[in-house]
């Protein structure tokens, strides 16, 4: 009983000198500020982001939506043209591990265009689970 006791209340400080600010496990993702992801690269397959198959991973344990929009933030038209965008609402379920109930989630989809484009292009973005973050195939990245 002795050994139970000094147990709990070793683990009970451990736990209770621990830091309380919130580290994401999911996404270990670099910002240019609090509203923008710093994306690098631009994704060479041509289905990434752009279909419900292949979505965009900006998962997170508290910040889904807010990562969305950080993504987004980062993009550009394909000559540096800033982009606007809406959501169009949820789709097509997936398989994810972070699903509350089952085993799927609900993708969100956005409306992207920007000037001088043609048309409005669907982006598909996971906020469940996390995957690296690169442009979809036809857009730029935002610079410093």
């Amino acid at each position: 009983m002795r050994n139970q006791l000094l147990f709990t209340c070793t683990l009970f400080g451990l736990l209770s000198c621990s830091t309380t600010k919130k580290i994401s496990k999911d996404t270990k993702q670099t910002l240019l500020d609090d509203n923008t992801f710093l994306i690098t690269e631009i994704s060479s397959d041509p289905s990434y982001g752009l279909t419900p198959k292949n979505p965009i991973e900006v998962g997170s344990e508290d910040s889904g939506p807010k990562n969305e929009r950080r993504f987004l933030n980062a993009l550009t038209g394909p000559n540096g043209e800033a982009i606007s965008y809406y959501r169009s609402g949820s789709c097509c379920p997936v398989k994810s591990d972070k699903a509350i109930y089952g085993n799927k989630v609900m993708l969100d989809k956005y409306r992207v265009t920007w000037e001088g484009s043609q048309d409005t292009i669907s982006i598909y973005i996971n906020m469940y689970d996390s995957g690296e973050l690169k442009a979809p195939k036809g857009f730029g990245i935002k610079k410093n």
